[in-house]
């Protein structure tokens, strides 16, 4: 029998909600039925998206949070009642050559992608657990990783670092919370028609070294990953954890 993509009772929080593929990703959630919690750190993004939710009859709560400050998201999480999925989505680039990479590069990265996606995991699992009915209910946790979290690419070495060490987060929490039935999994895009990538292809040497690396011959579409986040998040995928779903166009496949 198939099983649909209905996340109807389910309440599920974004981080990096107000651009990009966190944005794309709440309003999916929100549309298969999910009360969405979005959180960014400009308020004004985080009202567009909360007035294209409500326009498709969704539902949502806004928060302006900057996932790197610990103390302000647990206050956050404070004000939640229930937590059922987690997109685990904020993050950043800054391309640089490798023996030209900068430590406040480094660290601004390493501490965005890697220590903020840990802290975040970790308290929101701790949210989820608390939950009497757990283990019937299930939940799930998405990570927003890359393709660059499975191959190298140039000008990418600590966002490589920083995604395959989420890559290796999902597997070893995957491992810890299924005797909760809480499943990890974490989707790998390509480069995907976002602000930010918009942004990097302005280099058109660059843009077309990069399509050519990609099968299928185009960059993702934001619809493709939240798609592929919505699957993971709905019980539509339930045995489904400690991988990757892959939304590449076969970069990796060769």
């Amino acid at each position: 029998m198939l099983k649909k993509i209905d996340l109807k009772n389910k309440t599920a929080l974004v981080t990096g909600a107000g651009k990009g593929l966190g944005k794309a990703c709440a309003i999916a959630l929100a549309e298969a039925g999910a009360k969405v919690i979005i959180l960014s750190r400009t308020k004004s993004d985080l009202i567009k998206v909360n007035n294209i939710i409500k326009k498709t009859k969704g539902s949502s709560q806004l928060f302006v949070c900057d996932v790197t400050n610990l103390e302000n998201f647990k206050k956050v999480l404070k004000k939640i009642n229930r937590l059922d999925i987690l997109v685990n989505n904020a993050g950043n680039n800054r391309p640089q050559h490798f023996i030209k990479v900068s430590q406040e590069n480094m660290e601004y990265l390493t501490n965005l992608n890697m220590r903020a996606a840990f802290n975040v995991a970790q308290l929101c699992s701790q949210k989820m657990v608390e939950a009497k009915n757990r283990k019937k209910i299930g939940g799930s946790i998405i990570h927003m990783s890359s393709q660059l979290g499975r191959v190298g690419c140039e000008g990418r070495n600590v966002y490589n670092m920083n995604k395959f060490g989420i890559e290796g987060l999902a597997r070893g929490m995957a491992y810890e919370l299924a005797p909760y039935n809480i499943r990890v999994n974490t989707v790998c895009p390509t480069f995907v028609e976002t602000p930010m990538v918009k942004k990097f292809f302005k280099n058109k040497k660059f843009k077309n070294k990069m399509l050519k690396n990609i099968p299928l011959g185009r960059v993702a579409k934001e619809s493709d990953v939240a798609t592929a986040v919505a699957f993971l998040a709905a019980d539509s995928s339930e045995m489904i954890t400690g991988t990757s779903l892959v939304v590449d166009g076969g970069w990796t496949a060769q």
